[in-house]
């Protein structure tokens, strides 16, 4: 029934089984439809775009306003104003006068005012003058800090999770 030279004519391109046909033979079927290109919405996802470098803000750099980014930040320069950011870090020569605000805080040079992050870490050449509020906090040999410290498990949203609680815990009457 089944011959070797038909199951591997099937195989071939079809100019090449067209012409091993015998001239007796029917017609072959059509061949089905080329496959249509993919439409924007069932094409793949696009892979996740690399990571962007952190921004630096170089030495002879001051700057006077806030700064927000989800990015990282490299500040080696003086800045004066808030600063949110994914990391921060401060370099040695730095001078920061104003809140931080990150996920990981790296800093080796000065920080004036607030620090608020998830992990928050004091090398030995850091000076703060400020609170720290972390969830996790590493402070180095030799690093001086003046203020307090306080362990929040969200320290990035203190103060909107703690006027959250109370409205969610009230039942509401509709």
């Amino acid at each position: 029934m089944f011959s070797k030279s038909k199951i591997s004519e099937t195989n071939k391109p079809a100019p090449s089984a067209e012409a091993n046909k015998p001239s007796g033979a029917a017609p072959a079927t059509p061949p089905s439809k080329p496959a249509t290109p993919p439409t924007p919405a069932s094409a793949p996802s696009t892979p996740p775009k690399a990571k962007p470098p952190a921004s630096a803000l170089s030495s002879d750099l001051t700057i006077t306003g806030n700064l927000q980014t989800t990015g990282d930040i490299q500040i080696e320069g003086k800045i004066k104003g808030d600063i949110r950011a994914h990391l921060l870090t401060v370099g040695e020569g730095a001078t920061v006068e104003g809140e931080i605000m990150a996920d990981d805080v790296v800093v080796n040079g000065r920080v004036i005012g607030r620090v608020r992050g998830l992990k928050v870490r004091l090398t030995s050449s850091a000076r703060v003058e400020g609170d720290i509020i972390h969830k996790t906090i590493a402070i180095e040999s030799g690093a001086h800090f003046e203020g307090s410290v306080q362990r929040q498990e969200d320290p990035l949203n203190a103060g909107s999770a703690a006027a959250a609680k109370p409205a969610a815990g009230t039942p509401t009457n509709s």
